[in-house]
């Protein structure tokens, strides 16, 4: 027996991780399967027999998804286009998506079909990213240290000839002068350590996320004296996370008060509106994290309401020296994404005018 005629092709196609559709020469959706259903977030029976240029949308391509379908249906020829973005209602995917026909048997005497396969590649364009961001993160490291290392051998030299030469002139004019070189040395020598970052290892203990968040939260009602509220938006059931305490405070206060210097130095922008901070904490199901993909991860988000880090920054805005404040450094950002790779975490950025969100992931298994 032919084990052909026993195989029910559509619970086949039905089980394919690929998201195929079916849709009519008049581009009327004819089927899809389980993967694509997933991929629209919506069932075959609400699109049945419906137009797909009514419920998918291509931005940011030269060709139009109909355009596709009716270059394929005039030649016969497959298309294929990479890393298109594809919108589904409030939501943009990345996606490969593939155009071919499918003609039927002429003993069938159908019209013939279009299949569309949909892949989604949002996760590997972002491990992709990722890598590069690592890569060129830790190009900057490097050059940054070598600089800092550079810079302190002759600091020291200048402060010691300059305290000799203080010891040594007498004349009260001279002092003020000398005194002056002394700070400015000794404030550039902390720079210079700022920039070589901490050489002490995280010291991991189990630690409720919640505990360095409300501290970070105190420092910043007081030292903004409550002109800047800061919201919770807690999820209370979180387990605890396998990190340094003090470092996780680092990181939290390193986020916050870049946000509160950024909402007290553009107060014009608050005529309308006041500045507020909210600390958010969730969990995040199906994670990638530094190349590791986690079932699930701890998800602390900073999230201010003020004007937004310029877009020409935004993309690098954890490297060294990268800053968008008159007065900042750009240091503290890059330190902070910097403790967050030792412990297997990771910093993301999201900026708009109006909401800005600095997202820290953490896996909440044991440290080996």
């Amino acid at each position: 027996m032919d084990v052909r005629t026993n195989i029910d092709y559509k619970t086949i196609v039905d089980h394919l991780t690929t998201a195929v559709l079916l849709v009519h020469p008049d581009l009327t959706v004819y089927y899809m399967n389980s993967s694509c259903e997933t991929l629209f977030e919506m069932s075959f029976l609400r699109v049945h027999k419906q137009s797909v240029t009514q419920f998918i949308e291509l931005s940011d391509s030269s060709i139009t998804l109909e355009q596709a379908l009716n270059k394929t249906l005039q030649t016969g020829q497959p298309y294929t286009h990479r890393e298109a973005l594809l919108n589904i209602g409030l939501k943009d995917r990345y996606v490969d998506y593939t155009v071919s026909l499918l003609t039927p048997l002429p003993t069938q005497q159908l019209s013939p079909l279009l299949l569309i396969e949909f892949q989604p590649i949002d996760r590997l364009l972002r491990i992709s990213k990722e890598e590069l961001q690592d890569q060129q993160h830790l190009v900057a490291r490097q050059l940054i240290r070598g600089v800092a290392h550079e810079i302190k051998n002759p600091l020291g030299g200048i402060r010691g000839a300059t305290q000799l030469l203080a010891r040594n002139v007498k004349d009260p004019h001279i002092s003020e002068y000398t005194e002056i070189i002394i700070n400015e040395v000794d404030r550039l020598r902390n720079l210079a350590d700022t920039m070589l970052g901490s050489r002490q290892l995280p010291s991991y203990e189990a630690v409720n996320i919640h505990e360095p968040l409300e501290r970070v939260r105190s420092l910043v009602l007081s030292q903004t004296k409550n002109k800047i509220p800061v919201k919770r938006d807690y999820d209370l059931s979180l387990p605890d996370v396998i990190a340094d305490r003090d470092q996780l405070i680092q990181v939290i206060l390193n986020i916050s008060v870049n946000a509160v210097q950024a909402m007290t130095e553009n107060k014009e922008f608050f005529i309308e509106h006041k500045p507020q901070l909210i600390f958010r904490t969730r969990i995040q199901r199906l994670v990638t994290i530094q190349g590791v993909h986690h079932r699930s991860a701890i998800r602390v988000d900073i999230e201010d309401n003020g004007p937004g880090i310029p877009p020409e920054i935004v993309e690098s805005v954890f490297y060294p020296m990268v800053t968008g404040r008159a007065k900042g450094t750009g240091l503290g950002l890059s330190i902070a994404q910097n403790i967050m790779r030792q412990h297997q975490g990771m910093i993301e950025c999201h900026s708009e005018v109006g909401r800005t969100v600095f997202s820290l992931y953490l896996p909440w298994e044991s440290k080996s």
